[in-house]
C-alpha cells in the first residue's frame, strides 16, 4: 500500500524557479513513486544568520511504496544531481536544491540520518502554506490542523509567486 509523502523543496542559488520545478518533475519519476500534487511556488526570505538571497519554495506530495531510508537516499540523489554541497558548519547555508520529508504517513522517525516528522515543519510558514495550497483541511496528530500551525508559525516574508494549474 503506497504512503502519502510530503516534501518541501527549496533552492536560492542558481535559477531557483527552474531548479524547484525541476526538482518537483524528479520527484514523479523516481521509481516506486507517484507524485500526487504540488504547490504553486513562493519566495520566502532566508531563515538563516547567514547574508544570502531569499529562496523559491514549493511543496509536494508523493505516493510511494518506499521505505524512509530508501526515499531519504533518493532525494540526495536528486539534490547531487543539481550540485547541492552540504557545508556541515553551515546548517542554514544557501543552496542549489534542498529536499526535505516532511511527512512520511503517520511514521515517526527520530535517528542520526532521519527524523519524521521533520523537527522545524510545524513552525515554518515556507512549508505551511504551501502544504495548506495541497491539503488544507489537513489535521497532523500531535500538531493540530493545518489552519492552527499556519496561525501559529513564526512570521516571515513569503510570497505566492504563481498558480500551479498542471
Amino acid at each position: 500500500m503506497p504512503t502519502d509523502v510530503y516534501i518541501a523543496i527549496g533552492s536560492n542559488i542558481g535559477d531557483s524557479m527552474t531548479i524547484v520545478d525541476s526538482a518537483i518533475n524528479a520527484l514523479g519519476q523516481m521509481g516506486g513513486c507517484e507524485l500526487s500534487g504540488r504547490s504553486s511556488l513562493y519566495r520566502s526570505e532566508a531563515v538563516s544568520d547567514i547574508e544570502q538571497d531569499d529562496y523559491i519554495n514549493a511543496v509536494a506530495k508523493i505516493k510511494t511504496r518506499l521505505e524512509p531510508m530508501a526515499l531519504l537516499l533518493e532525494l540526495q540523489a536528486i539534490e547531487h544531481a543539481f550540485y547541492r554541497r552540504r557545508e556541515q558548519e553551515q546548517r542554514w547555508a544557501p543552496r542549489t536544491l534542498d529536499l526535505d520529508i516532511i511527512l512520511f504517513g503517520n511514521r515517526h522517525i527520530n535517528d542520526s540520518h532521519l527524523t519524521l516528522p521533520h523537527p522545524e515543519f510545524s513552525t515554518r510558514l515556507f512549508v505551511l502554506e504551501p502544504m495548506f495550497e495541497i491539503d488544507g483541511d489537513q489535521f497532523i496528530p500531535g500538531y493540530g490542523s493545518l489552519r492552527y500551525l499556519i496561525d501559529h508559525a513564526n512570521p516571515i516574508e513569503m510570497v505566492k509567486l504563481d498558480d500551479y494549474d498542471g
